[in-house]
Formats: structure tokens, C-alpha cells, sequence
């Protein structure tokens, strides 16, 4: 089980469609289910299982889920049939998931594999999100919030991956995973959270200032 997780806009998908596009007999990707509404070119079945609240809360009821997470006023949840189907045809877990569900993860499964994808600098994360074009300001104001938030849930992650090129943020996943995982953290890593945390305060004011004419 190899769980990628990151604030929205961290890279963590980019990361996990690269790593299953070129390693397809070591890495198998877990489906999720969500009830927010796909995304330009998304199918269903294939992004996401995209579900109703009704459908979601059914299959919750059912013990469908290996974990489920709420993130931005949407729900998601992994589902244990399409884990066993990967652990089943020999291939590594690979989960794209949000802080809440890898920490139900990690109590599931005590071995799994944890990683936690940041770019190195703050205004990265926001442009991101920016580009996406796909939220309102206060959506996106929500993510930055959720974002600080996610960078004091690091602590049960096992490693930590800078993603501020995609050729060497693959790299490092699949090289951790290779190791087998485990604890290990760089030197610098603490301050670097917290250089990173007051710089996503200051980037939500300038973005807040911006939105509101400030």
C-alpha cells in the first residue's frame, strides 16, 4: 500500500498517473469514489466512481470503504473491492488521497508506505490552484485554510518529496517505495514546514487582498 498525499494543488495525481503510465506491472491505482462533479475530460469509472450523497452514504453503510475523507464540502472514499483487485494481481496500492483518509490508512494498514508531495514554495502551491480555473475565490480560499491544516497533519507521514520537477518528484516516489518506506526525514525538514506555513499565510492574505480589492 503506497499512499501519496498533499494540499490540493501538491502535485500528488500529476505524480501518480506518471508513475502508472510508465510502471504499470509494479504500480496499480486504486479508484475512488467522490460526490463532486468530474472535472473537464473526466469519466467515470476511470478519475473517480462519481457518486450522489445518497449513493456515497449507501456504500459507507455497506463497508465499502477502506477509508473515506470530506475535502472542500465533497466526500471520497477508497474502495476495499478496487484495493484487493491491485493487491491482487500482484502490483503495489498506489493511493492519491487526502490527509484525512491516509491517516484512516495508516491505522488499516500499519505498513503502508507514506509519502507527503509539496512544492518548495508556497506561491507554487497558489498558482496551481490558480490555473485550475475551476473554483470560486472562496473555494480556493477553503483549499489554502485546508492546506495549513494538512502541513500539521505531516507528522505520520513517513517521507516527504519536493515536487517542483515532475521527472525527479517520480523518481524519489518510486525509490522510496523500491526502499520499502519506513521513517526518514531530512535534515531542515521542520523548518522548512514551518518556512512553508507562514509563507501559505501570506500568499491566502495577498490572495484574500487580491479577491477583495485590498
Amino acid at each position: 500500500m503506497v499512499v501519496l498525499a498533499s494540499p490540493s494543488g501538491g502535485g500528488k495525481t500529476t505524480i501518480a498517473k506518471t508513475i502508472l503510465e510508465r510502471y504499470p506491472e509494479k504500480f496499480g491505482y486504486s479508484v475512488s469514489a467522490t460526490t463532486r462533479s468530474p472535472r473537464a475530460g473526466e469519466r467515470n469509472g476511470e478519475a473517480y466512481h462519481f457518486l450522489t450523497r445518497e449513493e456515497f452514504a449507501d456504500w459507507q453503510k455497506q463497508g465499502r470503504f477502506v477509508e473515506t475523507a470530506q475535502y472542500a464540502g465533497e466526500l471520497y472514499g477508497t474502495l476495499k473491492s478496487e484495493v484487493e483487485k491491485v493487491l491482487g494481481s500482484g502490483r503495489h496500492v498506489l493511493l492519491d488521497i487526502e490527509v484525512d483518509g491516509a491517516q484512516q490508512v495508516r491505522r488499516t494498514y500499519p505498513s503502508a508506505v507514506m509519502i507527503f508531495i509539496l512544492p518548495s514554495s508556497p506561491r507554487v502551491l497558489v498558482d496551481r490552484l490558480l490555473q485550475r480555473k475551476s473554483e470560486s475565490p472562496a473555494a480556493l480560499l477553503e483549499r489554502l485554510d485546508r492546506a495549513m491544516y494538512e502541513l500539521r497533519a505531516t507528522t505520520i507521514f513517513d517521507r516527504v518529496v519536493r515536487n517542483d520537477v515532475l521527472e525527479d518528484a517520480v523518481n524519489d516516489v518510486v525509490r522510496i517505495v523500491e526502499e520499502g518506506g519506513g521513517w526518514r526525514r531530512e535534515q531542515g525538514d521542520i523548518q522548512w514546514f514551518e518556512a512553508f506555513a507562514s509563507g501559505l499565510q501570506k500568499e491566502r492574505q495577498r490572495l484574500y487582498d487580491e479577491l477583495h480589492g485590498g
